[in-house]
């Protein structure tokens, strides 16, 4: 893959993730009943910079946890092929709370339908909404986010690539041509 442009430097990153946390706390209200769900792996570490963020704005504690959505996803053919996957766990409980899924681009709906899912076989959460740092289109199924850090239009041989720590060294985003 090569990179077309930089997309978001570390700044514009850190600008967007907290315009999406005040989003959040502006929507519900408050901090109340609202729990994170990372996807593993990228999405998992921008759940913990709004738990942070949240946590400076309002002086309290927001349950953040992730989850693998391997187990759950619908596009990979053989699970025998596949390492060790593991049904879905939280630190805390779902049911009841406003569950907020956290990743790092929205492309065709997929992972998020199996983020769901896997939030689902944990509990009945009273709601399910999603904060995305980038969203890039060309979804396959009817979902969209709730709170968006950027819109990127892309072309399916683009690809948006998030660097984000303890993954990369930098933090950014980079769109790329798959060549």
């Amino acid at each position: 893959m090569t990179e077309k442009s930089v997309i978001m430097e570390e700044s514009a990153v850190i600008r967007a993730m907290t315009r999406i946390s005040h989003e959040i706390l502006e929507k519900n209200r408050g901090a109340d009943g609202v729990c994170l769900v990372g996807i593993r792996s990228r999405g998992a570490a921008l759940a913990k910079m709004i738990s942070d963020n949240i946590s400076r704005f309002e002086g309290v504690s927001v349950p953040c946890g992730d989850i693998d959505i391997s187990y759950y996803r619908d596009d990979i053919p053989d699970f025998t092929q596949m390492p060790v996957i593991k049904k879905a766990a939280l630190p805390f409980p779902v049911t009841g709370q406003k569950i907020i899924l956290v990743d790092d681009v929205l492309y065709t709906g997929r992972t998020v339908r199996a983020a769901i899912e896997a939030v689902f076989s944990l509990g009945r959460p009273a709601a399910i909404q999603l904060a995305i740092l980038i969203d890039r289109g060309h979804r396959e199924l009817p979902i969209r986010a709730d709170y968006v850090g950027k819109n990127i239009p892309t072309s399916r041989s683009e690809v948006i690539s998030v660097h984000i720590p303890p993954f990369d060294a930098d933090t950014s985003v980079k769109l790329m041509d798959a060549d």
